[in-house]
């Protein structure tokens, strides 16, 4: 990972605690951008946060290709929740080509998750977004 990565995952990480502390349960929080890279992370290392964002891209996709057979929508995804044995995945479109990803313990409220996340990309929208990448930089 190069520097600049490195940075900009240290830098955001700090916005990313404050959902992590205010819902119990919560075990992963990842900011990623749409084509995969973690942009930050809390409660994981870097091996699983990268994994998580990888797969969230792909699911994105996944999504926003649903989301285009609503006609009177804008193709946008905005959240989306899974539940398996074991917790629950949130996705929610955090800003420009931002996703927030959060993995949660089975006993999650999740109302207070779906309202901390929205309140988060509220509250810090323009700071989640990803710009697009320059040629040459990886």
């Amino acid at each position: 990972m190069n520097s600049q990565v490195r940075q900009a995952r240290f830098n955001m990480d700090w916005m990313l605690r404050d959902l992590a502390s205010s819902v119990p349960q919560t075990r992963h929080v990842v900011l990623l951008s749409s084509d995969g890279l973690c942009m930050a992370q809390v409660g994981t290392d870097e091996d699983t946060a990268d994994r998580l964002a990888a797969a969230c891209a792909g699911l994105q996709s996944l999504s926003t290709a649903i989301a285009a057979e609503f006609p009177e929508g804008d193709g946008r995804m905005r959240l989306v929740v899974i539940e398996v044995d074991g917790g629950f995945f949130y996705l929610m479109a955090a800003g420009v080509s931002s996703y927030l990803a959060v993995l949660a313990e089975e006993s999650v409220d999740a109302g207070l998750m779906g309202q901390c996340m929205r309140g988060l990309v509220a509250r810090l929208g323009e700071h989640l977004s990803s710009p697009p990448r320059a040629d040459g930089l990886t």
